[in-house]
């Protein structure tokens, strides 16, 4: 961004937004004008250096009709994009990423001959977390009733990882940048264990092993 205040920022972020959506409509207008023609054959970059060298050059920039981007969007057709309805697989063995698990979709390419929309109902909505803490007094050598209340839903499932967000809508009377600072305070001391970033599991509870391919027998 050339700008330095977020107002310019802003102007310039809408100046890219309209220029992307010109570009796309002058991509779709084009392979309109060929019946037949995929639009995803369209190259952007093509378009894209093809207003970019009008601009510079000041030529035909208010040409009427399909216009010089267009014509060579459709002089430089991209191949046609080849189906895909299986998941991509890792394939390299020294790839950090596993290797995608059996599902019962082929590792091909297939020809789609039908599609099938199922539509899931809306997850429930999630309640507000509280805008304030509710402050607790706790004495020299006491525990809390809130710390009492975490580690006691942390012990009834040891093996699950909590989100930081789920322990703030159980407490229900803390706000979530209270409860990552005092779950992290209650991770440095032991009580709990930190797993990774925003998940705390029961102290004591053994993490998950992380695999790499070519170092695990």
């Amino acid at each position: 961004m050339r700008s330095g205040d977020p107002v310019g920022v802003e102007q310039e972020m809408w100046a890219l937004l309209v220029l992307y959506q010109l570009l796309r409509r002058a991509m779709v207008e084009a392979a309109e004008s060929r019946p037949g023609t995929d639009p995803d054959r369209c190259g952007f970059t093509i378009a894209y250096q093809t207003a970019r060298d009008l601009l510079i050059r000041a030529e035909g920039v208010l040409e009427q009709g399909m216009g010089a981007i267009g014509r060579r969007v459709l002089s430089a057709l991209l191949p046609a994009r080849r189906p895909r309805i299986s998941t991509r697989k890792v394939k390299s063995p020294i790839s950090r990423y596993a290797e995608r698990k059996p599902d019962g979709r082929p590792d091909t390419s297939q020809t789609v001959v039908s599609v099938t929309i199922t539509l899931l109902p809306a997850p429930p909505p999630r309640p507000e977390l509280p805008a304030t803490t509710v402050p607790q007094y706790v004495g020299p050598g006491k525990t809390s009733n809130r710390m009492a209340r975490v580690l006691a839903v942390l012990q009834q499932e040891p093996e699950r990882h909590w989100q930081a967000s789920e322990i703030a809508e159980l407490l229900g009377d803390v706000t979530l940048v209270t409860t990552y600072r005092q779950l992290t305070r209650w991770a440095e001391k032991g009580l709990i264990k930190k797993v990774r970033r925003g998940r705390y599991t029961a102290a004591g509870t053994p993490a998950a092993p992380t695999l790499h391919p070519g170092r695990n027998p």
